[in-house]
């Protein structure tokens, strides 16, 4: 059995992870909040850009850009795969499964090349030590991340389309549900996917009236609005990882609870048993005597 000493270090080595814990959570859960925010906002503009985009590419020849090619029966399957992950970790299984998922879906598309763009230290320092070919990582901004960050990887996206180097993009990412639930989406980003009304269905009737014209807008807008999905997936993933650190982190604090009362007891049944030693030799003691 150990000692009163050890057990005493042991309860102030767990206390002092419990106070780091219940900060972590407090840091997350303000982190949440503001992410909550900024879901809240983008993903109305974002649900309207998809509906618009898929409309134009429903209505126009796909040569009229380069971002509708759909991939002809005798092109080479190649994809490109853009893995949104976290730079850091404590925070459950967030990582893990995104990069499941990733993998997964690379094993069931084993007839296409699939090149990675890695969002994220954690899915980086994943597939590189795996030898996965990437061709581009950006690191260090996911928790809070800006549009500018999202118009680089939309660049890197396009370039590699446009330049026939790959026939399909497409992201996956952790997409926020709420604070305790997080859904895995892989969703094609390009070519635009068109949008499929089913019969009766309301937003079939509407009729968007363009100007100064379809070629227009495509030309000074697509680009932009393509880097705004980009967005919205890096928002929706930042809010996913800092709930998932809240999570992670009150239930760290609630097992460092557990573990402080269950030394707590062992510490009282050793002083205990010690105490009861000591009374037992002094009676011995003086019975000798």
């Amino acid at each position: 059995m150990p000692s009163l000493i050890d057990i005493r270090r042991r309860i102030r080595a767990v206390k002092s992870t419990q106070q780091i814990t219940k900060a972590m959570k407090m840091v997350a859960a303000a982190n949440l909040r503001r992410s909550q925010e900024r879901v809240l906002n983008t993903r109305p503009m974002a649900r309207q850009i998809a509906r618009v985009l898929g409309d134009l590419a429903a209505r126009v020849d796909p040569s009229a850009h380069p971002l509708l090619r759909q991939p002809g029966q005798d092109d080479e399957a190649r994809s490109l795969l853009i893995v949104m992950t976290a730079d850091k970790g404590m925070c459950g299984s967030f990582n893990a499964n995104i990069i499941r998922a990733a993998s997964n879906y690379i094993l069931e598309q084993a007839d296409q090349e699939i090149t990675l763009g890695v969002i994220g230290r954690r899915g980086r320092d994943y597939f590189v030590r795996r030898n996965y070919p990437i061709r581009f990582d950006l690191i260090n901004f996911t928790r809070r991340p800006e549009y500018d960050h999202a118009r680089a990887i939309a660049n890197e996206a396009i370039a590699a389309f446009t330049k026939r180097e790959v026939n399909q993009v497409v992201l996956a990412y952790n997409e926020f549900k709420s604070v305790l639930q997080q859904r895995i989406v892989i969703s094609r980003l390009l070519p635009i996917p068109k949008t499929q009304f089913e019969p009766g269905d309301s937003t079939a009737m509407v009729d968007y009236l363009y100007e100064p014209s379809p070629q227009a807008i495509f030309d000074s807008m697509l680009e932009r609005l393509v880097g705004f999905e980009i967005f919205t997936a890096l928002v929706e993933s930042a809010a996913a990882q800092n709930a998932a650190q809240m999570v992670a982190m009150d239930n760290a604090t609630k097992n460092s609870g557990e573990v402080i009362d269950t030394l707590t007891l062992t510490m009282n049944k050793v002083r205990q048993a010690a105490i009861t030693r000591e009374i037992i030799e002094v009676v011995s003691g003086a019975g000798a005597l």
